[in-house]
């Protein structure tokens, strides 16, 4: 499998930051780590080898990207304010300066599928949901989509905007974005075993919006064994990349 570790510097964060690529081509899938996690997290835990199939295949392209959560979501004790900025930061950084990085990488033309686990679910929902002409799809897994849990119930304008929970509560009816989230596939997923319960609390919110506002995103909770880990998002990827890909839940092989 093809391996690329690359660098470029970014002006929101004022650094560099780094990608790790698998594959030659397909369907740009952007991985968020999980919590404080960099771009090496999906490669430390196997998910390269997990996707191998979808990869080789050709039917996607992996772009893990670092994160600055440290600064931001996990920073408990630091400005509050601060933190918020860190992650406005840390967005525009990935849809302003990361993914022309992806496109001039992969040259599909193909706009990317935003995919991660735990709070790097959230990250994919933030962004996908905040921009969804961007990007063809979503798989988010096991995330927090309430950033106002992370900051003990402060909020400021900034972090609205980075709350998936309170910005699409607040979205009108009418709002052109509902029309663009219903013309593409994005799955969050959630167990009901240990770790779980604000991955299973806000993925219900996010679901009562949807139903209230008719935006066509499937909501799916699997059962109490489900825990909040590698193994079981190892079994979900699997089943929803094939769907997001455009064919049927599970359906790998019509991409392998």
């Amino acid at each position: 499998m093809k391996r690329e570790y690359i660098g470029h510097y970014s002006r929101y964060l004022g650094r560099e930051m780094h990608m790790i690529i698998h594959g030659h081509t397909g369907v740009p899938l952007v991985a968020f780590p999980c919590q404080d996690g960099m771009c090496d997290n999906w490669e430390s835990f196997g998910m390269q080898d997990t996707l191998a199939p979808f990869i080789e295949s050709g039917a996607v392209q992996l772009f893990s990207v670092d994160t600055v959560d440290r600064e931001s979501w996990s920073d408990v004790y630091g400005d509050k304010g601060h933190r918020a900025w860190m992650q406005e930061c840390y967005y525009n950084y990935i849809v302003e300066e990361a993914l022309p990085v992806i496109a001039q990488i992969n040259s599909t033309g193909k706009a990317p599928v935003l995919t991660g686990f735990s709070l790097g679910a959230t990250h994919a929902a933030i962004d996908f949901l905040r921009r969804p002409e961007l990007f063809t799809g979503m798989v988010a897994l096991s995330g927090c989509y309430d950033a106002f849990h992370f900051w003990d119930g402060w909020s400021n304008d900034i972090l609205y905007n980075n709350s998936p929970v309170h910005f699409l509560e607040n979205m009108p009816a009418d709002h052109p974005y509902i029309g663009l989230y219903n013309s593409r596939r994005f799955a969050i997923c959630v167990g009901q075993g240990a770790w779980e319960d604000e991955g299973r609390r806000t993925s219900g919110l996010l679901n009562d919006i949807f139903l209230r506002k008719n935006i066509h995103g499937w909501v799916d909770f699997w059962g109490y064994d489900v825990n909040h880990d590698w193994p079981w998002w190892r079994k979900q990827i699997w089943y929803y990349l094939p769907w997001v890909l455009g064919g049927e839940p599970g359906d790998a092989a019509a991409f392998i």
